[in-house]
């Protein structure tokens, strides 16, 4: 007897922005298991047609109306710079499509907020572009500090420093942090109370190109970010350190990306009031073999399998507020030369009766530019 499976219908999905991320989301949307890239947008026809060249079978447009209006596409991924965001992403769901925004979300709280309701009045999936959620070495760190191998987290900070590339319409903080920030807040599983930063603008006036950002928590945890493009090394690192044990994700390493450390100071409970009866514990160094696949790829595969299967995605609209929010409050105590700003309330959204119609939706000002 012959069991004939039964086929799983290809989500047909566009891209709209095709700048130098937006490509890398076209070609992983190309192959994504499940996908269906059916047409690609850029009002940059030259760059359109230059990458719709390399995939003849998609369709190419140079407005999003054409892409939005399209009964074929069900889910929308959106690569244009953060200022387009909200609006395109807006268009997108009213229109009833599945919507994929790269990060941040949008610019401000209000509008993540917006969006977030939509999606849900409307039952359609809203996803951010937070790749390293969908890191292998990130997803191992996550599940040692989840089975508590380093103990209670004391402190965590990152690092993400280059030379370039440098932006002119979105600083260091923007531009950057958002990966960590939502790394730090996946680890910790609290939010912040309050953050505060500081940072400096030595190439444009008014865009830091280095930021220092410090989120404090109420279960007395401390974490750190510093971003910057204007560095004399490239770094991408983590570090987590426990009261049991402590590691370190290099995403720079080839190979041994995450290094766990048995080593830890302790004191004797005796002596407490006595500085040198605190020791050092040193132990072994392991570097877990963990199999690499391209996060991009399986980010792209996780959003499909959400659009198909009616799933919450990992990343969803709440998980990008919830970097949003620290974001908005850097940016305020970046203007006031450091001071901590509290963490926004989940206040009644102060915005204005959401419209469902498609057509009125359409009539926002989504022009952009490629990313």
């Amino acid at each position: 007897m012959y069991v004939v499976e039964k086929e799983v219908p290809l989500v047909n999905l566009a891209v709209i922005g095709t700048g130098y991320w937006g490509a890398n989301l076209i070609r992983n949307f190309h192959i994504a298991r499940g996908s269906s890239l059916v047409s690609i947008c850029d009002k940059d026809t030259t760059r359109l047609n230059r990458i719709g060249s390399h995939f003849p079978d998609v369709k190419t447009y140079d407005s999003p109306e054409k892409v939005l209006s399209d009964p074929k596409v069900d889910a929308v991924a959106i690569a244009t710079s953060s200022s387009q965001h909200f609006s395109l992403a807006k268009a997108a769901l009213l229109y009833g499509k599945h919507v994929f925004v790269e990060k941040p979300i949008t610019l401000r709280v209000g509008h993540a907020k917006e969006l977030i309701r939509i999606a849900s009045d409307k039952d359609l999936r809203l996803m951010v572009g937070h790749l390293l959620y969908y890191h292998p070495a990130f997803e191992h760190v996550e599940h040692i500090v989840k089975n508590g191998e380093l103990g209670k987290l004391v402190y965590l900070y990152s690092t993400r420093v280059n030379l370039g590339k440098f932006r002119e319409l979105e600083n260091a903080l923007w531009n950057l942090a958002p990966h960590d920030i939502a790394m730090l807040l996946a680890l910790v599983k609290e939010e912040p109370v309050e953050v505060s930063a500081q940072g400096r603008s030595f190439l444009r006036r008014e865009v830091e190109d280095v930021t220092f950002i410090l989120m404090k928590f109420n279960s007395g945890l401390v974490a750190q970010v510093h971003v910057s493009w204007l560095d004399p090394h490239k770094r991408r690192e983590l570090t987590v350190v426990g009261d049991k044990k402590m590691l370190i994700f290099d995403d720079m390493q080839p190979t041994e990306k995450v290094r766990v450390f048995d080593k830890g100071a302790l004191r004797d409970p005796k002596n407490e009031n006595y500085g040198d009866h605190i020791t050092i514990r040193t132990g072994d160094v392991l570097s877990p073999h963990i199999p690499m696949e391209e996060p991009l790829l399986k980010e792209c595969e996780h959003f499909v399998q959400c659009v198909r299967d009616g799933l919450t995605p990992r990343s969803d609209g709440k998980n990008g507020l919830k970097v949003l929010q620290v974001l908005e409050a850097a940016s305020r105590s970046l203007k006031t030369g450091g001071q901590p700003v509290p963490i926004e309330e989940n206040r009644p959204l102060d915005v204005k009766k959401i419209t469902t119609d498609p057509g009125r939706g359409s009539r926002q000002n989504v022009n952009y530019v490629g990313r």
